[in-house]
């Protein structure tokens, strides 16, 4: 459907501590801050296009030249062109061996089990963990790309932490994750193992970082819904409508106001359509899975 005057969604990304939805028309940028509490009502129009890329010594994304048509229910925001000259995936794929700028090396933790090693600008701060959902983190190292990436793969080799983890394993591990002293007490230690395997790499060693903790800031001390349901696609008219909860990562929980069990939404899905308000207006034409909190186990000893 052709939704008249529709801005094309580009997406979920955290600038200064804040979460920020981007959309835009043509060559305007509209931007909205993710409020908890807010009611957020979207019609979403079709074709599902290609989002541009980020261009060497741009400051903003470059539109798609081809106007190109992308899945509807995929993860991916951009065709294969775009995505070739992308300097971010560049960064991702080892495909910029250094761009003169100072790296941070970070471990983060997602729950039990789920640590990861990776790296980010310094000059952006710590909005790559928040939109990667970290539940704590800290910087275990600085330096220039190459070392960095080197120090990277040195801690991923040896088992101590691992570079990817599926948004899905992530998302699974929100209805438990201990507590605070529990994330702070394993975030120190693995930094700690981590600087014994940098020892003669070429980056500054952060000892003394702190372990900062967003278990608050996403709204999950009480963990995620016992229930809720995961949007796994949308389709051209689709209505997607609710109050905010406060943000995890790039996800969306909105709570329905027919009571019934609240929405999440991996903004990714979203970007690319065109949206247009539908306030007022139930949620439909969603593809949806129902999610519920794993069983606690039985834990009682056998008495015989």
């Amino acid at each position: 459907m052709s939704v008249a005057g529709g801005w094309v969604s580009t997406g979920l990304g955290w600038r200064d501590g804040r979460a920020v939805l981007s959309a835009v028309h043509g060559r305007r940028v509209h931007e909205r801050e993710v409020v908890s509490g807010v009611e957020v009502g979207w019609l979403v129009g079709g074709p599902r296009r290609c989002i541009g890329a980020w261009l060497e010594g741009q400051d903003e994304r470059t539109p798609c030249p081809h106007h190109s048509v992308i899945a509807p229910d995929g993860a991916a925001v951009q065709c294969a062109s775009c995505q070739s000259v992308d300097r971010g995936l560049a960064l991702a794929r080892d495909q910029i061996l250094d761009d003169g700028r100072t790296y941070r090396l970070y471990l983060a933790w997602f729950g039990e089990g789920l640590l990861k090693v990776g790296l980010t600008a310094e000059q952006r701060g710590t909005s790559r963990l928040l939109e990667q959902g970290a539940l704590a983190w800290t910087f275990a190292a600085r330096g220039a790309l190459p070392a960095v990436r080197r120090a990277e793969l040195t801690v991923a080799a040896s088992g101590l932490a691992r570079e990817r983890f599926k948004s899905r394993v992530k998302v699974d591990h929100w209805w438990e994750h201990g507590d605070a002293d529990h994330r702070r007490a394993l975030l120190t230690d693995a930094r700690a193992r981590a600087h014994e395997l940098l020892r003669g790499h070429g980056v500054e060693l952060l000892a003394d970082h702190p372990v900062t903790d967003h278990v608050g800031v996403f709204g999950l001390t009480g963990g995620a819904p016992a229930v809720y349901r995961a949007v796994e696609g949308l389709a051209d008219g689709a209505v997607l409508t609710g109050r905010l909860r406060p943000p995890i990562g790039r996800h969306l929980l909105l709570d329905q106001p027919d009571g019934a069990a609240p929405l999440l939404l991996d903004t990714r899905l979203l970007t690319g359509w065109t949206l247009a308000p539908a306030a007022g207006r139930p949620s439909s034409g969603l593809t949806l899975s129902e999610r519920v909190r794993p069983a606690e186990p039985d834990t009682q000893e056998v008495l015989f």
